[in-house]
């Protein structure tokens, strides 16, 4: 911003140094972006462990800034209609949306989507990483991987597993987990994580895959038996567990994940004021510790990290949802 002070020593033959403006709706010194609130599209309901991650950014990000993160919980259709919201924003600065696996693979699972992860978001920070686990009911004669993959193959067509809905992380982990293996396995879709696992205990269902943080508690309090994580290394809250690629299946690799993108156009020096201040919330000790109770592990990347991330994400999965003919109800 000129000022009258500024006008008169430009007149007078001072050289002024320029004051950098972001370049779009917002139109401000970027030195004093944010000057209001922040809003955080999560485009899933509240209450549950992906809103608490981004109740859990954003309170930091609200104390670096010095204004207010204020979450929005928009859920619904798979996390499109939050991700919509998002893309569809204006890209002034003042919108970011907290995703999830979902924004990389819906483009195969949903017939008509009104935005593209590619074309419509601009890319901040990979915010976290974890594992799902692969779990039986104690009743289960399989006690290890190799053993579950052996009982469905001695068992054709008897075989279920469950998972918190069609097209989430768990849902992809039991078809990948189906292909690697060479085995038929019936999906049976729940409507959250819960209902399933009241499922599993009496052993209605075979087997499940879940977030380790809603099934760690579970196998600790042997209530469930653990089989392995989906992950390529070992899981840093329960390292007495095996990988599933240890286990009985070399080459099984699957990460759940969250991360922050903003609409498309949104200045990019704000993108990298966002990404830098996401970051050093992310090295927060109360923030790492909070992460590491929900069982989640911190990465804190570049946006062109998470753009890479993500269209790996897609390639990864694609064929797999194509293969196994997931589509939305």
């Amino acid at each position: 911003m000129i000022t009258r002070r500024r006008l008169l020593a430009a007149t007078a033959g001072a050289v002024l140094a320029p004051t950098p403006l972001i370049r779009g709706a917002c139109a401000e010194p970027v030195g004093s972006w944010p000057s209001r609130f922040v809003r955080l599209i999560v485009p899933f309901p509240p209450g549950g462990g992906t809103d608490s991650v981004g109740r859990i950014i954003s309170a930091k990000l609200t104390e670096i800034w010095g204004q207010q993160m204020v979450i929005e919980n928009r859920g619904g259709a798979g996390s499109n209609l939050g991700s919509e919201a998002g893309a569809h924003s204006d890209p002034d600065g003042y919108t970011i949306l907290f995703a999830a696996l979902p924004i990389a693979i819906n483009q195969f699972i949903y017939p008509k989507l009104n935005f593209d992860v590619n074309a419509d978001f601009a890319p901040i920070t990979l915010l976290c990483t974890f594992p799902n686990v692969l779990v039986v009911a104690n009743s289960s004669p399989a006690k290890s991987v190799a053993e579950l993959i052996a009982y469905a193959k001695a068992n054709p067509g008897t075989v279920t597993f469950g998972s918190s809905g069609i097209g989430t992380s768990p849902h992809l982990s039991g078809e990948l987990f189906k292909r690697m293996a060479g085995i038929e396995a019936t999906h049976v879709p729940y409507r959250g994580a819960g209902p399933a696992i009241n499922d599993l205990l009496p052993g209605r269902l075979t087997m499940m895959f879940n977030t380790a943080g809603s099934l760690m508690p579970y196998v600790k309090g042997g209530q469930v038996r653990g089989l392995g994580t989906s992950a390529a290394k070992r899981f840093f809250a329960a390292p007495e567990l095996p990988t599933i690629a240890e286990a009985g299946l070399p080459g099984f690799d699957v990460t759940s994940w969250y991360a922050l993108f903003a609409p498309i156009k949104t200045p990019p020096e704000i993108v990298r004021k966002m990404n830098a201040d996401t970051v050093t919330a992310l090295r927060d000790p109360v923030v790492r510790e909070r992460f590491a109770n929900l069982g989640l592990e911190i990465v804190g990347s570049t946006p062109d990290e998470l753009k890479s991330f993500v269209q790996a994400e897609s390639a990864k999965w694609g064929p797999v949802i194509k293969a196994s003919g997931i589509k939305a109800d």
